[in-house]
């Protein structure tokens, strides 16, 4: 390039020799000027109680400013142009403007200080407003500009990502709602009418997805079991030979829709996801681990709550109808995962339809787990009926549940559906199921010496025992047959 184009360019030949010498020391540090990532945006929601980060890129050696109300705070950039301030923790309120000075700035409006969730997952949660439930209806009422959505687009990456395109935050409207995680902007709802205060929704989620190209690289190297995709990271994420990413492949969509929002201060998840990992077993809880542990620690959060929705019925076409329990199995043992919940959806399902329309009530039985753990409302009841023990009884099985409420009960007033029995031989049998108190008396007439009982055990099945709250009691079994 000759000296006159430089000029007819608009550049300066020693900008333009400053700008290529960084190129050539690694590309990194070529800021002209300042950058925020995109998770920052008009209408965001900052958590609240918690140091609020901030950070960014400008030229090295920059001191960059931070202000957020009556609060300044500053930073340095780095060799590398990389700088990062951290704001008091605030209470809730706004609205409020955040401005950050460098050799440019940038402002920030009608920012809320409140609670920030990840909303995460596969299609069901990605599932919109506008296609759940008496969507007209709730899209006319959504009158909640106190919930802030910002989408994060399906971006597959090499490496992790320092930034996202996004179109920002989204001030929750009738005109905004229906593209709107259902799940998220359901729980948030329930959220914000008990908590009175900003919720913030980041919907990081695809349809289809399996729960590995979700997963840090720490996540997979803190689970023993995964041992054989913690050694081959390095071969990770995979490419087509076009050089595309396989998105599906691990890491692929940690680095592109996870990692450029991180340090970004929330305080938890929501996860709706495993369809597309169906038939794993029990693998599927080591999966989970590596996922909950794996967030926990870029996020620097050992405690981070993670709550989880239990997949719905459905009939897999020509899988064995007994792989869904399986995953089903591997949810319900992911709880003893310390801060995680469970939200059971056996009764709210369409075992015709992979994506069942009753969000509202998805988004609900979470924000109850939310509501009591993280938050610690005075909520007595905020899980179904879940297995604990059995006790041989002669020819009957006793079945012992922690989470019973007021009560065990039938949701429909009908005998109890979906418990199976079997002796020593393995043959499962139709069984008759009563309540006794706080559990359930299992029997058959066809065994005599029962010696494992099972409930739910079936893609279809949806069962109808619940507590006297009408929350629905998870799908067990008490062999590892």
């Amino acid at each position: 390039m000759t000296g006159s184009s430089l000029s007819r360019t608009g550049i300066g030949r020693r900008s333009f020799l400053v700008a290529m010498a960084m190129v050539f020391a690694g590309g990194a540090s070529a800021w002209a000027e300042l950058k925020l990532p995109a998770i920052f945006s008009d209408h965001m929601v900052l958590q609240r109680e918690k140091p609020i980060p901030v950070w960014g890129w400008d030229e090295p050696g920059t001191e960059v400013t931070v202000t957020l109300g009556d609060q300044s705070v500053k930073a340095q950039a780095d060799a590398q142009g990389r700088w990062k301030a951290t704001l008091p923790a605030r209470v809730a309120g706004g609205p409020l403007e955040l401005t950050v000075k460098g050799t440019s700035e940038k402002a920030f409006r009608d920012v809320l200080i409140g609670e920030v969730w990840i909303c995460s997952g596969q299609s069901n949660m990605e599932w919109p407003v506008a296609a759940a439930m008496n969507a007209k209806e709730e899209i006319a009422s959504a009158n909640y500009p106190r919930i802030r959505h910002i989408k994060i687009p399906h971006t597959p990456a090499a490496t992790p990502q320092d930034d996202v395109k996004t179109a920002g935050w989204q001030v929750c409207s009738p005109k905004t709602v229906g593209g709107f995680t259902a799940v998220g902007y359901f729980y948030g709802r329930n959220l914000l009418q008990q908590l009175d205060c900003p919720i913030g929704l980041i919907g990081s989620n695809w349809g289809g997805t399996r729960i590995e190209p979700w997963t840090p690289p720490v996540g997979f190297q803190s689970v023993p079991a995964l041992k054989e995709i913690a050694d081959k990271l390095d071969e990770y994420p995979t490419r087509r030979p076009n050089g595309s990413i396989v998105h599906q492949s691990p890491l692929a969509l940690y680095n592109g829709m996870i990692h450029p929002l991180i340090p970004y201060a929330v305080r938890g998840a929501i996860w709706y996801q495993g369809e597309s990992n169906n038939g794993e077993g029990m693998l599927y809880y080591e999966k989970m681990k590596a996922l909950i542990s794996g967030w926990r620690k870029v996020w620097n959060e050992p405690e981070l709550p993670f709550y989880y929705v239990q997949l719905a019925p459905f009939r897999y076409g020509r899988r064995s109808p007994l792989d869904l329990p399986g995953i089903w199995e591997a949810q319900l043992k992911t709880l003893s995962v310390p801060h995680t919940g469970m939200a059971v959806t056996v009764d709210i399902g369409n075992v015709k339809d992979i994506h069942p329309r009753n969000k509202q009530e998805v988004g609900r039985r979470l924000a109850l787990w939310a509501l009591a753990k993280t938050y610690g409302k005075p909520i007595a009841v905020y899980s179904g009926p879940l297995y604990r023990k059995m006790k041989v009884e002669g020819n009957k099985i006793r079945i012992f549940f922690d989470h019973t409420g007021s009560g065990l009960a039938s949701r429909d007033g009908k005998p109890l559906t979906w418990f199976t029995i079997a002796g020593a031989d393995k043959k499962f049998v139709e069984a008759k199921a009563v309540i006794d108190g706080d559990t359930v008396v299992v029997s058959s007439e066809e065994v005599a010496k029962p010696v494992a009982v099972r409930f739910g055990w079936h893609d279809t099945a949806e069962p109808n025992l619940s507590n006297k709250e009408g929350l629905p009691a998870s799908p067990f079994r008490t062999d590892q047959w």
